[in-house]
């Protein structure tokens, strides 16, 4: 599964402003709800919900929110970069400024997984953060995802 597949290129949000770990959470819920046609508080409430189990901040000031709902036909992808990092009770407790968030339909457990390993692999690539980070544009950052 490539990243072209999981985020499009209107998925990709520079600068965006939130003052909590809820506040980005329900912002991007109601941005990758617009995209999928789903219900806003559907989305955010399922992967609120996933939150609540256990934080999705990875380290490095990233964070996977993700969940599987109801009603969705195929994964949908989205990638945040914030303006200042937020608090998302992370595991190395950095506050957190890369998000990807990940819908998937409910019975999607195959599909679900391999988009997280999808996303998670950009991680792994010597300096991908550093060049999220400083990238200067939303175009810029949608090819550093797929490159």
């Amino acid at each position: 599964m490539n990243i072209a597949d999981i985020i499009s290129k209107s998925a990709v949000l520079d600068n965006v402003q939130a003052a909590s770990k809820r506040e980005l959470v329900q912002s991007l819920s109601e941005r990758i709800a617009a995209l999928s046609g789903l219900d806003e508080r559907a989305v955010f409430d399922a992967v609120w919900e996933r939150e609540n189990l256990g934080s999705t901040g990875y380290g490095e000031g990233v964070a996977f929110p993700h969940a599987r709902i109801e009603g969705l036909e195929k994964v949908c992808g989205m990638f945040a970069r914030l303006e200042e990092p937020v608090d998302f009770d992370s595991l190395d407790g950095k506050p957190v400024d890369l998000v990807f968030m990940l819908i998937s339909p409910e019975n999607s457990g195959a599909d679900h997984l391999t988009a997280l390993a999808a996303l998670s692999r950009i991680l792994k690539t010597e300096g991908s953060c550093d060049k999220l980070r400083k990238a200067r544009s939303t175009d810029e950052i949608y090819a550093i995802l797929n490159a």
